[in-house]
């Protein structure tokens, strides 16, 4: 896709510049690089004469390719000869692909690297690539789940959550400046998940793996802004977010930690035994959010699997520490796979005779149209 004329938007120049964004997107998986979307975003930075509708209509043919292939394609333009219905577009014009070779060929469409597929139940392999509703929690401290519902057409409450919204279309927040702070962008199963911590008003609750806070503003309204709420993470840019979305949502008191990978009980020393509920929503594989990520497929190997496992691992052991004698931990990873979930608590339990499991849940995408997670509520005794 050139600036030099309107040629450059011309369907196979749109084709040609998915090759391009996909063969960033499959070099930048298997490096450990920015995310799709990122990719997406830098790419247009650089070529901001392409409009709305090729952007649009570019993306799609990205995420098409994503979701087609379970490991990544050999190349992006294999994986892109494999749609018969896009062959006329390898014209060869001046912005469109050379022409598709007589022995060229095709990537081979899968759901999942045979690896993988043998972790995750087969009935949510489909599931897993279908698209994400677009969900949202309503802030309790500002407004009501039927006062927003009334403000945003075909909005309706989520099942199984007590402030959740279900769109039937993506809702653009920053052209809504009217409910910042009112509402926040949440799955569904990461708000059953802050429900499954039942935080009270008064206590001392810390979120360990915080991330950029979304669950912690959960547990502030829970909370109703009383008590001791403290949300860690060891990501500087993204914890530093939370305190400007506490602020909009009229949950400031929130404190952050930066923590220190590997030295994390230097910063955490003060709460050892000291917290009513501690939320370790764990680094993991990220399967069970494929809907909305599905290049993650291709970051994912038996080693980086092993990795995060032994992460949790240590992250779980960080949060019990922090639990006094008779209060829980909640434990949650985003992921189909049982060795991130119920296998790690299974480990966690059989190592710490001490504790109990009170609750568990399991969500997946084919039975509760949610994104996939697993949650367990932990006693300390």
């Amino acid at each position: 896709m050139d600036n030099r004329n309107n040629d450059a938007v011309t369907p196979p120049a749109r084709l040609q510049a998915a090759i391009e964004i996909l063969a960033a997107i499959i070099a930048a998986a298997r490096d450990n690089g920015p995310a799709a979307d990122t990719v997406l975003a830098d790419w247009f930075k650089t070529r901001r004469y392409a409009g709305s509708k090729d952007r649009r209509a570019v993306r799609d043919l990205v995420y098409r390719a994503i979701r087609a292939f379970g490991a990544p394609p050999p190349s992006a333009r294999a994986a892109f000869a494999a749609f018969d219905d896009l062959h006329p577009l390898f014209d060869s014009s001046g912005y469109g692909p050379p022409a598709l070779g007589e022995n060229e060929i095709a990537a081979q469409p899968s759901l999942l690297s045979p690896w993988l597929a043998g972790l995750i139940p087969a009935e949510e392999h489909a599931a897993l690539l279908e698209r994400a509703p677009f969900d949202l929690r309503v802030n309790a401290l500002k407004t009501t789940r039927d006062a927003i519902a009334a403000e945003l057409e075909g909005a309706q409450p989520i099942a199984g959550t007590a402030h959740g919204l279900r769109l039937p279309e993506p809702l653009n927040l920053a052209a809504r400046p009217d409910l910042a702070g009112l509402v926040e962008p949440q799955d569904a199963s990461s708000q059953i998940a802050a429900a499954v911590c039942a935080a009270k008003p008064g206590m001392t609750v810390i979120d360990l793996c915080a991330g950029a806070g979304g669950k912690a503003l959960a547990l502030a309204a829970d909370m109703a802004v009383t008590g001791k709420l403290i949300a860690c993470d060891t990501d500087r840019g993204r914890l530093s977010r939370l305190p400007r979305r506490a602020a909009l949502a009229g949950a400031e008191g929130i404190e952050t930690r930066l923590l220190n990978p590997g030295r994390e009980q230097e910063a955490l020393a003060d709460l050892e035994a000291a917290a009513d509920l501690v939320l370790v929503d764990a680094p993991c594989s990220g399967s069970g959010t494929w809907r909305r990520n599905p290049e993650l497929r291709w970051r994912l190997t038996p080693a980086r699997l092993d990795a995060v496992i032994a992460l949790q691992r240590h992250v779980l052991a960080l949060g019990s520490a922090l639990v006094r004698p008779g209060g829980a931990l909640v434990y949650a990873v985003c992921s189909l796979i049982a060795r991130e979930g119920p296998q790690q608590v299974e480990a966690f339990l059989a190592a710490n005779p001490g504790w109990r499991c009170d609750e568990t849940r399991s969500l997946t995408p084919s039975r509760d149209g949610s994104d996939g997670f697993f949650v367990a509520r932990l006693s300390k005794g």
